[in-house]
């Protein structure tokens, strides 16, 4: 007997795209906002983990050591399977209006979808910052339950204005507002963290995951305990695995070592910028972040140019439409990309005049 699968799938459920991430070969990989340094030398927490055993429950060592970090209690500390997953305890257990500006980090929107909580999009100005009229405007009208704000934002690399993120968590008294500081470690800003004694309607995002430890996919929610302890109820038990706990913490205790890595990107990421602003017809965007969103006159062709030259960065097309972005690399790899780029450009110019 057939069965019409798409007659069970939920209405939300069907219109929905799965998020795909697609593996394309290349030599320099600069697509995915990952970090160039990894921690893949022997780890000594490796020796300790116990297979045949469930990892702690409430990942206790690893909340210590975010707590000691952030200098803030672990009883304000949930800890998830990357941001992802706490953006669907988020939604799961606040529910909808949901709101965020655009272009930003598609995942708010696809869980919130996915979830069957209503949508709502606030467009940034022209200089991708809060369009802080528009978007109180319709705070009042559509009344949230969550509003997410990345900052620094991707894939755009500012940071949003202050005074215009403290207007909106001062004017919504009825909503819980996600900051989610995903690139925070990149950024010349203080992130929002000290503000959460003042502001109990605040939420902090932060992640592993740009700072070397992708593969380990563990973020954590900062926020007041009343919310940690709600959302704490949605949690699915055994969320973050042994390998992730015991890497993160012996990791977080050698500091030195992310900070050394940070400094180097921070230190690239502005030598990328004055680079690509030398090149003819290439208008890149001020970062906080660690990629570099830039403007060009024939963004397809000059993917599948840096392509086939074996750069790989991201497309933004549909996002923010004529826009590229490169995630900031080593030394070497920024100077292969920028190469090619050159290159394609070239390519491009000699094209057009003949």
């Amino acid at each position: 007997m057939d069965i019409e699968i798409e007659k069970l799938v939920r209405p939300n459920i069907r219109s929905l795209s799965a998020y795909e991430v697609k593996e394309i070969p290349c030599k320099v990989k600069l697509d995915a906002n990952e970090s160039p340094y990894g921690f893949n030398e022997s780890l000594k927490a490796l020796k300790s983990i116990k297979t045949n055993r469930y990892p702690d429950p409430e990942a206790r060592f690893l909340k210590k050591s975010v707590s000691r970090d952030f200098r803030i209690k672990p009883e304000n500390i949930l800890l998830g399977n990357g941001s992802d997953e706490l953006i669907y305890y988020l939604i799961t257990t606040l529910g909808g209006p949901v709101l965020y500006p655009t272009p930003t980090f598609s995942m708010y929107g696809i869980i919130a979808q996915a979830i069957g909580e209503k949508r709502i999009e606030s467009p940034l100005d022209k200089e991708f910052d809060l369009d802080i009229n528009k978007i109180l405007k319709t705070i009042r009208k559509e009344k949230p339950k969550l509003i997410f704000l990345s900052s620094p934002n991707n894939p755009t690399g500012n940071c949003f204005s202050l005074d215009r993120v403290l207007r909106i968590i001062e004017s919504s008294s009825l909503s819980i507002i996600v900051v989610d500081e995903a690139y925070q470690p990149f950024a010349s800003v203080k992130g929002f963290i000290p503000l959460l004694e003042d502001y109990k309607n605040l939420v902090i995002m932060r992640t592993l995951s740009k700072i070397g430890l992708a593969g380990l996919r563990v973020g954590f929610l900062i926020a007041n305990e009343k919310i940690i302890n709600e959302v704490n109820k949605v949690r699915l038990p055994f969320n973050i695995n042994s390998l992730s706990q015991a890497v993160a913490i012996e990791i977080l205790n050698d500091r030195k070592i992310l900070k050394s890595y940070i400094k180097s990107i921070i230190s690239e990421r502005y030598r990328l910028f004055n680079e690509l602003a030398k090149i003819k017809g290439i208008r890149p965007y001020p970062s906080e972040a660690n990629f570099i969103l830039f403007r060009v006159k024939e963004p397809d062709r000059t993917y599948e140019g840096l392509l086939k030259k074996g750069v790989l960065v991201r497309n933004i097309k549909g996002v923010v439409d004529g826009c590229l972005r490169v995630t900031v690399g080593t030394p070497e790899e920024n100077a292969l990309f920028l190469k090619a780029l050159e290159e394609v450009i070239q390519k491009q110019v000699q094209k057009f005049a003949n």
